[in-house]
C-alpha cells in the first residue's frame, strides 16, 4: 500500500510475503483475431503494432503506448467488468514495491512521483486498472487516476484518500457501492479512531486541523466467505481486514474476477508480484501463515469488505481541470 498507511498496515503486508505462491507461467504468445484487428484498425492501430501490445504487459509498456492500447480495449472489450479483468490480467507478474508513489512534483512534502507504470503496490495496482478501464486514452487515464486517488481530484498529501474504509471507499462511491451487508452472510462490526491530523504531522511534518473521528464498519468473517462467493462479480473491490489486539483494519486490497472454472479469484499486487489466485486459495494460504505466526502479536487475517463495481461509473468532474475528451 502507499506510503501513507500506518505502521500497522505495514507491519502485516511485510509478513503476508513470507510464504508466497511461486510466480504465473511465461503466458503464450497470441496472435490477433479478425475481430481484435478491426477494432485495431478503427483506433489506427496496424497489425503489427496490435501483435506487439497484444503480446507486452502492461508494466512494459510506456505511457504513449498505455494509450494507444487503451483505446483499442474499449472497442476490444465493450463490457467493463470484463475489460477490468483482461487489464488486470494484463500486469500479472508486475513487480511489487512498498511505498511507491506520492504527490510530486504538485507536493514538497511528498517526492515520489504521480506515476509508475513498473511496479505497484495493492492500492495502485487497483487504482490503475480502475483507470485504465475507465479510459480510451493517457490523457484520460491521467486524469482518472487522479480522481481516484484524491479527494476532488486536488492533488496533496492531505487530500489523498489515505484510509480505505473512511476515505478510499466513500470518496469512490461513484466507482464502487459497499454490498458487504448485503450479501446475506453475518457480518463483524469493528471501530477505527482515525487521527488525520497526527498521522499528517508525524508522517509529513504538515499542520492540519483535523477532529478525530471514530469510524465504524462491518466485514464478513473469514470462515463465511464461501457461502456468498458466487454473488461476486469481475472488477468488485475487495477490502482485507486483518486484526490484531481488538483491533481491525483493511490492511490489503484487491479486485474479484472470475476463473475459467467459475470460482471467484483475488487478482492483487503483494509481494513479490501481481498474482492471481482463488479466493479460497487466498484464505488457506492466511491460515497458515497465521499458524506459523501464532503467538507473536502479529496480525491476522480476520474477514473482507466487498465493494461492488456500479454498472455505469461516471466519475464526478473536479475542480482543477475539465475531463480530457475523447476522439
Amino acid at each position: 500500500m502507499h506510503k501513507k498507511l500506518g505502521l500497522l498496515a505495514l507491519s502485516l503486508l511485510l509478513a503476508a510475503c513470507a510464504h508466497q505462491p511461486p510466480p504465473p507461467p511465461e503466458p503464450p504468445r497470441v496472435a490477433p483475431t479478425a475481430a481484435q484487428l478491426e477494432s485495431a484498425r478503427k483506433v489506427g492501430m496496424d497489425a503489427t503494432e496490435l501483435g506487439s501490445l497484444l503480446n507486452k504487459p502492461l508494466y512494459k509498456m510506456q505511457p504513449a503506448e498505455v494509450g494507444r492500447f487503451l483505446a483499442f480495449e474499449q472497442l476490444d472489450q465493450p463490457k467493463l467488468r470484463q475489460r477490468i479483468a483482461a487489464l488486470a490480467r494484463k500486469n500479472l507478474g508486475q513487480p511489487y514495491e512498498l511505498f511507491l508513489l506520492g504527490e510530486f512534483p504538485y507536493e514538497i512534502d511528498d517526492a515520489q512521483p504521480l506515476f509508475d507504470l513498473g511496479k505497484s503496490d495493492c492500492v495502485v495496482f487497483a487504482e490503475h486498472t480502475y483507470a485504465m478501464a475507465l479510459s480510451a486514452s493517457w490523457a484520460e487515464f491521467f486524469w482518472v487516476l487522479q480522481r481516484i486517488r484524491y479527494r476532488d481530484g486536488v492533488i496533496g498529501v492531505a487530500t489523498r484518500n489515505h484510509y480505505t474504509e473512511a476515505d478510499w471507499n466513500l470518496a469512490n462511491r461513484w466507482l464502487v457501492t459497499d454490498v458487504t451487508a448485503s450479501l446475506g452472510a453475518p457480518t463483524q462490526a469493528y471501530r477505527q479512531r482515525i487521527d488525520r491530523q497526527a498521522f499528517l504531522k508525524k508522517q509529513f511534518k504538515v499542520q492540519r486541523d483535523i477532529a478525530v473521528q471514530n469510524f465504524d464498519d462491518v466485514y464478513v468473517a473469514k470462515q463465511d466467505v464461501a457461502a456468498i462467493e458466487a454473488q461476486l462479480q469481475d472488477g468488485d473491490f475487495v477490502n482485507i481486514i486483518s486484526s490484531r489486539g481488538g483491533e481491525s483494519w483493511a490492511s490489503h486490497v484487491g479486485l474479484i474476477v472470475t476463473g475459467a472454472d467459475g470460482s471467484r479469484h483475488l487478482l492483487h499486487s503483494a509481494e513479490p508480484q501481481v498474482r492471481e489466485e482463488t479466493l479460497q486459495g487466498f484464505i488457506a494460504r492466511m491460515a497458515e501463515r497465521d499458524a506459523r505466526q501464532a503467538g507473536q502479536n502479529k496480525a491476522q487475517l480476520a474477514g473482507f469488505k466487498f465493494l461492488r463495481l456500479n454498472d455505469a461509473p461516471e466519475p464526478p468532474p473536479m475542480a482543477p481541470q475539465p475531463r480530457p475528451k475523447r476522439s
